[in-house]
């Protein structure tokens, strides 16, 4: 990169210091959000929505909880009118639900704008112009004066067609290209707008400060927005708006910081989509505000359905790493971020937490409609015990002991490894059945019977199938599980000694059957077996089994 030289800073800082918004630590209320995706998200698509489309994503905003939805720019096409038609003809506008269309400031453009909206009972009509340096020098060839003179011909033409319109119309105006305009000149064309349209506190006006190209660092933007908070006439009754758009990776922060700085109201789209990099994403605005405790006033709870309905009217996709939305950002492949979590979800269970507390989960996934199970643990060849064993118990119940973690894990990352993928839930769970459970090949035990001895002594007597051959034998021990580990070792060429005995019910049949975990060490290593059964003393003697025949092996 050589060129640095060629690229000046394009923003304006105010002509005064404002910086109170850098005092403040977050956002403590839910802004108005204003969704622009059937209009700004809309118009960057490589395919636009039909009719039929924008119907069915215009529904799903309103399911949300979506109280102003920019539609379109009705003058800009037949497609774009009639989707005005159709949404105020049917009927299909809650009474608490505002659209807005967008306008330029030409006379038979708004004049068609109040024809499209005609009959709505809430209307946001938004004007705009472009006002940046760059703009006036290089596309309109204007002055200052001349650029106002825009905007306040357009707003005085609003003014005349509100005179017949019915229903409830609110007017908005953009300074385009806000971030490459001089604020003391933004305020200026702003303030022309306002003293033409004299908002009252029943008829407030929109002032939308676009981040149309990003151009600054986001303490820039706030300051800029803090400007325009503290300079705009009849600053009561406006609504301060943001409309950000993320060239530079920051349309979040922008949000946020220009919000700190006083705006009331964000415009932007689901998962960011819009001209470029995109406009700011609503979904990951919202629920920053949420994971800290601040209502967003957007029901996101199943995030799912509308990620569905997006991809498929859209023909975008939402990132597998999008904040919040995508398809791994919940998941961990790493063992010790698997171990965080699964113990950070056992201690939440044990202390019966209400407020959400979890290693590296921000959010609880259950509340945006994400499931733990599949979701949250993924397992891989870079994954761990902790993780592993976790999905065992949440998904299938089965609670190892925490030396069996380890040697489970082990044998289904080297299965990973080896086939180079990630295996689903159901394949760890074969990979565990596999290996430890109810295991009989070499060596079964097809009958047993105890009798109780002075002392604490218990007797068995085992009927033993053995590489195919039917043994009987017996033998003494302290409990059953000693007397028949006793009586097999009469037969078998195995020295070996029970070192670890777990057991649990398994609860996720309405039958419970009991499991049984046993470890055994032979030569300095230990081999695991698992048993299940309706009856304990069985299962604990399948368990015994099993890993005698892993060690046989």
């Amino acid at each position: 990169m050589k060129n640095a030289q060629k690229y000046a800073r394009g923003y304006y800082m105010p002509p005064v210091k404002c910086m109170k918004w850098a005092e403040k630590e977050y956002i403590d209320h839910a802004p108005a959000w204003c969704s622009v995706d059937l209009r700004d998200g809309n118009q960057a698509l490589i395919i636009p929505m039909s009719l039929e489309e924008k119907l069915e994503f215009f529904t799903k905003l309103v399911e949300i909880g979506f109280k102003e939805i920019e539609i379109g720019f009705p003058a800009a096409s037949e497609t774009e009118y009639e989707f005005c038609r159709t949404l105020i003809e049917k009927n299909m506008i809650p009474d608490d639900v505002t659209i807005q269309v967008l306008t330029q400031s030409r006379e038979h453009i708004i004049k068609k704008t109040f024809e499209a909206i005609d009959g709505a009972k809430n209307a946001v009509v938004h004007l705009y112009n472009s006002t940046s340096v760059a703009q006036r020098e290089q596309v309109f060839k204007k002055s200052k004066e001349e650029i106002i003179k825009i905007a306040t011909t357009g707003a005085e033409l609003c003014n005349e067609y509100k005179k017949n319109a019915k229903g409830n119309i609110v007017f908005e105006y953009s300074p385009e290209s806000f971030t490459g305009t001089e604020p003391e000149f933004a305020r200026d064309i702003c303030n022309a707008v306002i003293d033409i349209w004299q908002p009252t506190a029943d008829n407030k006006v929109i002032i939308n400060l676009p981040v149309t190209v990003e151009m600054s660092l986001p303490h820039v933007y706030a300051q800029q927005v803090e400007y325009m908070c503290e300079t705009l006439h009849n600053r009561e009754n406006l609504i301060i708006s943001l409309h950000p758009h993320n060239d530079r990776g920051t349309g979040i922060a922008d949000t946020e910081l220009g919000l700190l700085a006083g705006a009331d109201r964000v415009e932007g789209t689901c998962f960011g989509n819009g001209e470029r990099t995109g406009n700011v994403d609503i979904v990951t605005l919202a629920l920053n505000m949420y994971t800290h405790g601040v209502e967003p006033n957007l029901d996101f709870t199943d995030l799912p359905s509308l990620i569905e309905l997006y991809e498929r009217v859209t023909r975008m996709r939402v990132y597998e790493r999008q904040p919040y939305a995508g398809a791994l950002v919940y998941a961990a492949f790493s063992g010790s971020h698997q171990d965080a979590i699964a113990k950070g979800m056992n201690w939440r269970e044990e202390k019966k937490l209400e407020q959400w507390t979890c290693p590296y989960l921000p959010i609880d996934p259950h509340d945006v409609g994400r499931e733990y199970e599949g979701d949250v643990i993924r397992i891989n060849s870079q994954s761990g015990k902790g993780g592993i064993g976790y999905i065992l118990q949440q998904q299938y119940g089965y609670d190892l002991p925490k030396k069996m973690r380890e040697d489970f894990g082990y044998k289904v990352k080297d299965v990973s490894d080896k086939a180079h993928k990630e295996l689903m839930p159901s394949e760890v769970h074969q990979i565990f059945k596999q290996e430890y459970l109810n295991k009989n090949d070499i060596v079964d035990v097809v009958e047993a019977h105890y009798v109780q001895k002075p002392d604490n002594v218990i007797g068995a007597a085992v009927t033993a199938v053995i590489n195919g051959e039917k043994k009987q034998c017996s033998a003494d021990g302290n409990g059953r599980l000693d007397a028949v580990a006793n009586a097999l070792k009469t037969y078998i060429p195995l020295e070996f000694t029970v070192e670890e005995y777990t057991e649990h019910a398994l609860e996720r049949k309405s039958n419970a059957e009991a499991c049984t975990y046993v470890g055994i060490s032979h030569n300095g290593r230990m081999y695991w077996g698992v048993g299940r059964n309706s009856d304990i003393i069985v299962s604990s003697i399948k368990a015994l089994v099993s890993a005698i025949n892993n060690a046989m092996k």
